[in-house]
């Protein structure tokens, strides 16, 4: 799920092909004509129109200030930041950020540099989140040493916030982990409720680390410049395939598309692709908004049931709470093995 994960996670799709799909039940009901001279109002045996759902997405981008941080130098990481900031610009969009604030040091030491990478989020518009301290995985660490990471992510975060006027609202757990049992789940959210933290779940989950791994090992490649174009081009359509998918899984579960949340990193195959994703999304009738305004429809406030070691979707973990059958899982849209072997791993 990360690229700075040890542990595979484990995706929907090896559960089970998809078996069928429940039939919309709260969409309204438009009238089909049955004849060239039949009266719409009047005709009994008219079939009804489906409505279009509505499309609504929020734009997530994790890792930040920069997802090689620090196993790279800043001067190395800073001209795909700047990239990845002029399309945000550009984009004008809604965007969040969330924030490892380990990397912003080296060797211990905080990076002025990187720190200032954060402003120019800021500055181009972005709300910022915490993700942890050092990106920590809730599964391996445990809950008290989790729960220090998350305050030690907020230290520059806080008061770079706060010289805004602003102060971070939203968490996200690395790697999407967020508890083995029922029992840390409560006890991390009433932490984070403590210190005024809301859990920013995913809907659309995808293996944009995987494509990123497949980019910057095509830049050694003879033909770097068209490989990447087309490494480009496919992840643009992978991840539509994945929106599509996510959308019909809300409709199938839930009888609606609900305002999707939707997860990136700030990788450089990102920073070049991103102009070209928020085309894909426009094109499918999608709007961009505000994490705020998503999480204020009720599906959101379902209870999430997942206590297993992977970090799926939210929309497969509510299901999992109603006990859908695993044919309910399948047919989610795979990383081409062409693209996993250039990332040079044998599974996601």
């Amino acid at each position: 799920m990360r690229p700075s994960a040890s542990l595979p996670r484990l995706p929907g799709r090896l559960l089970a092909p998809l078996l069928a799909s429940v039939l919309l039940a709260a969409q309204p009901l438009g009238a089909a004509i049955a004849s060239p001279n039949a009266d719409p109002k009047t005709n009994a045996n008219a079939e009804p129109e489906k409505a279009t759902p509505d499309r609504r997405i929020v734009m997530t981008i994790d890792d930040l200030p920069w997802v090689q941080l620090p196993g790279i130098s800043t001067a190395q990481a800073l001209p795909g930041h700047r990239r990845l900031i002029a399309a945000i610009k550009r984009a004008g969009i809604p965007v969040i950020g969330f924030v490892n604030e380990g990397k912003l040091e080296h060797d211990g030491q905080l990076q002025p540099e990187r720190l200032a990478m954060l402003s120019d989020w800021l500055d181009a518009g972005a709300t910022l989140g915490n993700h942890t301290y050092a990106h920590a995985d809730l599964h391996a660490v445990g809950l008290p040493a989790y729960q220090d990471d998350i305050l030690r992510g907020e230290r520059q975060l806080r008061p770079l916030l706060q010289a805004r006027g602003q102060q971070p609202h939203w968490f996200r757990h690395p790697y999407l982990r967020a508890g083995r049992s029922a029992q840390d789940k409560a006890a991390l959210e009433r932490f984070l409720s403590e210190h005024d933290y809301r859990i920013a779940p995913v809907t659309v989950d995808n293996s944009d680390w995987i494509w990123a791994g497949a980019y910057l090992h095509a830049a050694d490649a003879k033909d770097a410049a068209k490989l990447k174009a087309r490494l480009r081009r496919e992840y643009v359509a992978y991840m539509g395939a994945k929106l599509d998918y996510y959308e019909q899984q809300s409709i199938d579960l839930l009888g609606y598309n609900l305002p999707q949340t939707w997860l990136i990193h700030a990788n450089l195959l990102n920073a070049d692709a991103y102009g070209d994703l928020v085309k894909m999304v426009h094109k499918r009738g999608y709007r961009f908004i505000g994490l705020d305004e998503a999480m204020r429809d009720p599906a959101y406030r379902r209870a999430d049931a997942y206590t297993g070691p992977a970090g799926p979707s939210w929309i497969h973990r509510w299901a999992i709470g109603e006990k859908k059958p695993t044919s309910f899982f399948g047919d989610e849209p795979e990383v081409p093995a062409w693209v996993m072997k250039l990332a040079d791993l044998e599974s996601e």
